[in-house]
Order: structure tokens, then sequence, then C-alpha cells
């Protein structure tokens, strides 16, 4: 690839330019602590996570389907529960998140994907917008997952 806005751009949200990236924040992140709140925490590890994940499963999904329906706000971008119901679903959520990212990351870095044309089903928006839109996102929870990981004395310091 030889365009440095599109290069630039999966760089941005693939993360950890600036600070840690998502595989650094999430590995070895203790089960028990996984459905854990600090006081004065508002989320859980698993919230965020999956937060994380339908939200960036929703842009994806809106940035190449028109007929994508976007989930309910705000109920819809939450999980139910606290906790993760098991260590598999911690899993599937992580390796749906980096699969999400990768097609993004697809989308943006194809030669033929107009980055700055209008989305025809949307208001305005566009695919630069959109992969902006994760990268700004992804990177404001994986700072929160690493506070809540230092609160919860799961963090050691390098």
């Amino acid at each position: 690839m030889n365009d440095p806005v599109r290069e630039q751009v999966i760089k941005l949200m693939r993360g950890g330019q600036a600070h840690l990236g998502f595989d650094e924040v999430i590995k070895d992140f203790p089960a028990k602590l996984r459905g854990a709140k600090p006081n004065g925490a508002p989320h859980t590890a698993w919230q965020l996570l999956e937060h994380m994940r339908i939200a960036q499963w929703d842009i994806l999904e809106f940035s190449r389907n028109a007929k994508h329906v976007s989930p309910a706000w705000p109920a819809g971008y939450w999980p139910e529960t606290e906790a993760p119901p098991s260590d598999a679903a911690w899993k599937k959520s992580i390796a749906s998140i980096k699969n999400d990212l990768l097609a993004m990351e697809q989308l943006v870095g194809d030669p033929q994907t107009d980055l700055y044309a209008k989305i025809p089903h949307g208001t305005g928006q566009n695919i630069l917008r959109e992969a902006l839109l994760i990268a700004d996102h992804n990177a404001y929870h994986i700072g929160q997952l690493l506070l809540l990981r230092r609160l919860l004395g799961a963090w050691k310091e390098e």
C-alpha cells in the first residue's frame, strides 16, 4: 500500500503508538477480576470489553451494510451482566474485537474504498470518519481497562 492516509489510519486503529495497545492491556487479565468493579468505577472489565466489541461491530457493519440495524442506545451497547458468563465468552469477545478490527482495516486498506465519499445509507458519515471513530472509541476504553487493572492490583508497572 502506498497511500499514507490509509497506512496511518490503520496504524491508529491498531493502537499502541501513544499508549499501550489492546493486546498488552487485556493479556492475562485475571479471570477472578473480570467482573470486579472497584469503588467509584462505573464498569467492570467484562462490561468494557463487551461494549468495545458491540460498538466496533456496529460501526463496521454500518460502514459496509446498508441493511444493518444498530442496537438500541444505550442498553444494546452493554452486556446484561457485570461478569462474563464463562472464560469462553471472554475469549470469544476478544477474538471478535480482533476480527472486526481486521475487517475494518481491510476496508480502509482497500484502494477501491473511497475513504471520503458519504456512506449512502448514512447521514453524512464516510469510511474515514468511521475508522477514526473506532480508533478513538477503542483507545478510550483501553485506557479504562488499564486503569481498572491498576485499581484492582492486577497491573505491574515495568
